[in-house]
């Protein structure tokens, strides 16, 4: 990968997919989509490519899917010549010539694609045929093929325009799975039933003044933040960790004040907007356009790089405030040291890392339902771990500390605990007016990591069956 390829190559790649066209309209007599990237210069494949190809194939067999065409056969090609897919349809040639036209049109990242279409007979179909115009200079837009016979941009521009497309799309679109995944793990947190004290599908838990319904606005008006602190971390990682979370404080006091204006006043995310914030912001520091960052552990190791500091200096800048003045949190901090959720993102996530997202997955490996049983079992365990400042600051510290060994004992006799077992924990904790506020926000972080490291781009063919690639 990334070697340049000579014109000698070139031109036997060319004829080795000329045969590959025969032999596929002579096995299937069908339509056939040639799929190539259009790539200027001498470097024709690079995880970046890559990439952008894989994501044409994915669009190509969904606008397939959804018209309806059956693909008879599909096979693809990856080398240092370039990617090659080829796609035979079962379907009108220009039906399909429509859908690979839309495609190339669509979308910038579009004008990178190749997507010919054969019909039975062999004849390429134009794009003209189905009201396709000439497509435009990649790096001026302007219309035909001018700038091209005319060499107008030398290859160093062509190539820079080819990046600058691909890197725009996948910033785009990354952030767009950031989004949907950051409101989808909030969703995922609220419904998991039951939660010992916390609102969820049964009842409001401790909670007097909020609902699941409550939760389900607060979620909606959050749903751009996560999208936006993916930004911050992307357009800051050059600059050093502890100024993306700047940048991330003041985007989260704006969302802060939106949740209150949905909600009413009502705080349901306060811990989230800064775990789950900085969660996207570390996810956007470490993004690359040719492979985005989804390991859970380097995400949690940046968070603590971009707020450590940050944190050390809350607590140090408290010690001159009165006692009347300090926050709750600040007071739990002054009397027993308890750092609550900030403390355990600028140490990196261990309740995630180390207890949650592996329990999590210990629990959908024994069969348990991933939205219900097995986020309710790694609840569990970041109660046990004891370190929840809700708790202390709703109950005291001996109460809280009653709690949390009431969990570590039915952890201690079943540690899959069925769902009636932690109802009745639920029950107890209610009964107390006890909340473990702080480890609901980590059981969503721990939902989006292991969606996150679980999203994948399109599977090439060599990850699936031999039999189909050549």
């Amino acid at each position: 990968m990334e070697r340049e390829v000579t014109l000698s190559e070139i031109l036997a790649a060319r004829e080795d997919r000329v045969a590959r066209q025969a032999e596929l309209l002579a096995a299937f007599g069908a339509p056939l989509i040639s799929f190539t990237m259009n790539i200027p210069g001498p470097v024709k494949d690079t995880p970046l490519i890559r990439r952008a190809f894989f994501a044409g194939c994915t669009m190509l067999e969904s606008a397939l899917e959804e018209k309806k065409l059956p693909v008879l056969s599909r096979q693809e090609k990856l080398a240092h010549t370039g990617c090659e897919a080829y796609y035979a349809v079962d379907g009108d040639p220009l039906a399909v010539k429509r859908i690979c036209t839309a495609l190339e049109d669509k979308t910038p990242l579009g004008r990178l694609f190749d997507m010919d279409v054969l019909g039975p007979d062999g004849e390429k179909l134009d794009r003209a045929a189905v009201g396709g115009g000439e497509r435009n200079c990649i790096v001026c837009g302007a219309s035909g093929r001018g700038c091209a016979s005319r060499r107008v941009h030398s290859v160093s521009e062509l190539q820079a325009a080819t990046t600058r497309i691909m890197a725009d799309h996948f910033a785009a679109a990354d952030g767009e799975e950031i989004s949907w995944l950051g409101s989808v793990a909030l969703s995922r947190e609220v419904i998991t039933t039951p939660k010992p004290g916390l609102v969820d599908r049964a009842n409001n838990g401790s909670h007097r003044d909020m609902d699941i319904e409550t939760f389900r606005t607060s979620i909606e008006s959050l749903a751009p933040y996560w999208g936006e602190c993916f930004s911050i971390g992307r357009e800051t990682a050059s600059e050093p960790p502890e100024e993306t979370f700047r940048h991330l404080r003041e985007a989260g006091k704006k969302a802060e004040k939106a949740m209150l204006a949905a909600t009413a006043g009502v705080n349901t995310h306060k811990g989230a907007i800064f775990t789950l914030g900085t969660v996207c912001g570390a996810v956007g520091r470490l993004w690359r356009p040719e492979a985005p960052c989804r390991d859970p552990e380097r995400i949690a190791q940046e968070c603590a790089a971009m707020t450590s500091a940050a944190v050390a200096a809350d607590w140090a800048s408290m010690k001159n405030i009165p006692e009347e003045q300090l926050t709750a949190g600040q007071r739990l901090y002054r009397r027993y040291g308890l750092t609550g959720i900030r403390g355990e993102v600028a140490a990196g996530l261990p309740g995630v890392i180390d207890t949650s997202l592996p329990t999590y997955r210990r629990a959908l490996a024994a069969g348990r339902n991933p939205n219900a049983d097995a986020g309710a079992i790694a609840l569990l365990y970041l109660i046990a771990r004891g370190t929840d400042t809700n708790m202390v600051s709703r109950g005291g510290v001996a109460l809280a500390a009653e709690a949390t060994e009431r969990v570590r004992d039915l952890l201690r006799k079943n540690p899959m605990p069925e769902m009636n077992e932690i109802a009745e924990l639920d029950k107890w904790f209610i009964e107390r007016n006890l909340s473990p506020g702080g480890c609901a926000d980590l059981l969503a972080v721990t939902y989006f990591l292991h969606s996150w490291a679980l999203q994948a781009d399109y599977m090439p063919m060599q990850a699936q069956s031999p039999d189909k690639r050549f």
